[in-house]
């Protein structure tokens, strides 16, 4: 029996054997519910392509035309495919990768249009489009010519089904450039009749990027061309940016091609293909890749009567999981990490090699850290220490840990030093990583002069300078939640000076709250707050956002901030203003300020947690029916079902957590808040074989309010689950009402503490 008929069985026997839970199984497999088209209509900016989880490779069809819109290459609403590239950004705002675009043709269309700079294109109708986990079918409907795409860990595989035809060709283009990408050195080279190979070394948002190829054909080529942009040429040389191969094919001729990634070299691009694929079976290859993913989504198993919220959570599952990404070969190496500039650290060498771990790359740090890492922690065990390695390798390497960083370069977006929160999370929930190594990484990335860290420590905050991008508020903030999470990694390692000085750090929030009209205000080098100032705007002085947004985030502090803010009553008032006072239809909003309820916007960030913040003044029910308002409202299943950018797996976190009925406030206490859980009943495989199940008694879109919590059959009379208690294995019970409950809460979550310090 050859191994394909091995994995199809394999499939049969997952598909069809009862699972180990008590849940009801599923009528399909769990990959028939995702829909990766999710997203990649509206502001989601996520693409349908193939990929296995946290695979290095995302390949998938290419519009051609830039954009915001079509920022991830593919734009739902349009009817053009220019090829298929092997690297994405999974709903992210940066236009960058596309690398080493894959377009089939043949003589049947020649038509060329400058949207997309001249370049070979089809249309194509969503009639003959479909995808799923692992795999991505279209018809290009001018040449007739079906592609069909799957993916291993290292390997894009392609499948064209062609027409009769004298003239059908592939083109390889490494000149092909979108949005902020651009090439900078190429070069393409036959190997043999099968074979070519190659690199695209490129700039953009990250720079110095650099991707090695192979690419094995299961058909030889009767002939092939190089070229220089559109000028023909002799000879394999550097420079050349693209390659013409030619064939004769007959009605359903199919030609497969397996293209092998590195970011050191073609051997190790070769060595992928060896290792990961079987001679040119591509329903082999798909199937064993969808099954990958059939096996990751089995780590929660819902029940609900709902299929369009089946879809929706199974397809955040499945988003949640396209990154970070592999970087590393066999073997280890990968290209070292450069700063912004594309500079090496000096006397680094520009291949580095990870000692028993695999190297991740794609670090959206500033979204990820609040919801998609906490996550993970729970869903991907044996993941976390070589995401924490990685992070520890980028800090060796160039003498930081990462803001934002992908394909080994450090592109400096956004704010914060987010890697910490990330690592002292896993520090805290016992992990296994050099935790000293860890410490002086974080301690050393929060001491740098650069990024106004210097000016923050001097000054206790940032001062509004004319930088266009200041975001001297916003900045403060976020600095000062990292030096809490610095202080308690200290604290749990026996550094009390530095424990002291940190926390000292983390009240520099304090120094930006006007007491005169209780908001985070911009102040200038002198201390005096900004004038004239209204809170709803979107200034220079907040990252993406308003005073509205930021105002609220101190989840380390919630309790002083309630006093700051005039106590409980104050303080839910407030909170009651952010859901209620609706922007005007003459204010401006940015393309990020989506998802709004009154002033609250769920397509970004900074508002993820604050939801949650009237469970700290007695007031949960509010809570519950703003979670379940925002559950039901800002997900859809349907290509614009994303409110915002999904963010690398933070805005799919955010959904799979809520849905569960709890959320990480603060990412790094160990400990969730309890929300208003959506499906009837949700089981968590965990390590071991336990198991943490959810219940939901009184389900119904109507019951959204909590009446009590059981834990294991006791009644739970707090507002929070640890992280200890959900891997301890267990059943949460809700119970479910369509009133507030009156029930008053004995033991509340304290956002300064760390529950269960276990390292």
């Amino acid at each position: 029996m050859n191994k394909r008929y091995v994995y199809i069985l394999l499939l049969i026997i997952t598909f069809s054997c009862k699972p180990k839970t008590d849940v009801k199984e599923s009528t399909k497999p769990l990959v028939e519910y995702v829909n990766p088209f999710i997203g990649t209509d509206g502001p989601g900016n996520t693409y349908p392509g193939a990929s296995e989880p946290f695979g290095m490779v995302q390949l998938s069809p290419d519009i051609g035309v830039p954009g915001w819109d079509r920022i991830a290459g593919y734009f739902y609403q349009d009817s053009i495919i220019t090829g298929f590239s092997h690297t994405h950004l999974s709903g992210t705002g940066a236009g960058d990768l596309y690398d080493i675009l894959v377009m089939p043709t043949n003589s049947r269309f020649n038509k060329r249009i400058e949207a997309n700079n001249f370049k070979p294109y089809s249309t194509f109708s969503h009639q003959k489009e479909k995808a799923f986990p692992g795999y991505y079918e279209v018809d290009l409907l001018d040449y007739g010519i079906k592609a069909e795409l799957t993916a291993t860990k290292r390997v894009g595989i392609h499948r064209y089904t062609f027409p009769k035809d004298g003239d059908s060709q592939i083109h390889i283009d490494l000149g092909y450039s979108l949005n902020w990408d651009k090439p900078t050195e190429t070069y393409i080279e036959k190997v043999n009749d099968t074979t070519i190979q190659g690199y695209r070394m490129s700039t953009g948002w990250a720079r110095n990027q650099k991707i090695y190829f192979q690419m094995q054909f299961s058909r030889p080529f009767d002939s092939h061309n190089y070229y220089k942009n559109d000028t023909l040429k002799i000879y394999p040389i550097k420079g050349n940016t693209k390659m013409v191969l030619k064939y004769q094919t007959l009605e359903n001729d199919q030609i497969i091609i397996k293209t092998g990634l590195s970011s050191t070299s073609c051997e190790a691009a070769a060595y992928a293909i060896k290792m990961e694929t079987t001679g040119f079976d591509f329903d082999y290859q798909q199937e064993k890749t969808t099954l990958v993913w059939e096996n990751e989504l089995k780590k929660i198993v819902i029940e609900t009567p709902d299929e369009d919220k089946k879809s929706i959570f199974y397809t955040m599952m499945y988003q949640n999981m396209l990154t970070p990404n592999l970087f590393s070969d066999y073997g280890g190496t990968y290209k070292t990490a450069n700063n912004e500039n594309g500079q090496l650290k000096p006397g680094i060498n520009p291949i580095s090699k990870a000692e028993g771990f695999n190297r991740y790359d794609t670090f959206s740090l500033w979204d990820t850290f609040r919801g998609a890492h906490p996550l993970h922690t729970i869903l991907q065990p044996k993941l976390v220490p070589y995401f924490i390695k990685s992070l520890l390798a980028h800090y060796k390497e160039t003498g930081e840990l990462p803001v934002w960083s992908m394909q080994g370069s450090e592109t400096n977006m956004m704010i914060g030093y987010h890697a910490v929160p990330v690592i002292v999370d896993a520090y805290f929930k016992g992990f296994d990583f050099d935790a000293q190594l860890a410490y002086q990484a974080c301690k050393e990335s929060a001491m740098v002069s650069d990024r106004q860290i210097d000016v923050y420590m001097q000054k206790g905050y940032i001062p509004v300078d004319k930088h266009h991008e200041n975001w001297s508020v916003s900045k403060t903030m976020e600095y000062a939640y990292d030096d809490w999470c610095i202080a308690m990694f200290a604290q749990s390692l026996g550094k009390l000076e530095d424990y002291n000085y940190f926390l000292e750090r983390s009240k520099n929030w304090q120094n930006l709250h006007n007491a005169t009209n209780s908001w985070m205000q911009p102040k200038d080098e002198k201390g005096n707050f900004i004038t004239p100032f209204v809170p709803k705007e979107y200034s220079p002085y907040f990252c993406e956002s308003n005073a509205w947004h930021y105002y609220w985030f101190v989840p380390h502090d919630v309790e002083t901030l309630i006093a700051k803010t005039g106590g409980k009553e104050r303080f839910e008032q407030k909170l009651d203003s952010m859901f209620t006072y609706h922007p005007k239809p003459t204010d401006k909003l940015p393309l990020f300020s989506t998802g709004m309820i009154g002033q609250y916007a769920h397509g970004n960030e900074p508002s993820h947690h604050v939801a949650y913040l009237y469970n700290f003044i007695d007031k949960p029910s509010k809570a519950q029916k703003y979670i379940r308002q925002i559950l039901e409202t800002q997900y859809k299943n349907e290509p614009n079902g994303h409110c915002g950018n999904e963010d690398c797996g933070q805005m799919s976190a955010w959904y799979i957590f809520n849905a569960l009925g709890f959320y990480p406030v603060n990412p790094v206490q160990n400990a969730y808040a309890l929300g208003s859980p959506l499906f009837d009943s949700a089981t968590i495989a965990l390590s071991d074989n336990k198991q943490f199940k959810v219940v939901v008694k009184n389900n119904s879109k109507d019951n959204v309010y909590v009446k009590s919590v059981w834990l294991n059959g006791e009644i739970l009379n707090r507002d929070y689950i640890t992280h200890k208690e959900i891997l301890a294995g267990g059943t949460l019970k809700f119970e479910m009402s369509n009133t507030p409950s009156l029930n008053k809460i004995t033991n509340k979550l304290n956002s300064a503490k760390v529950y269960g310090n276990f390292p």
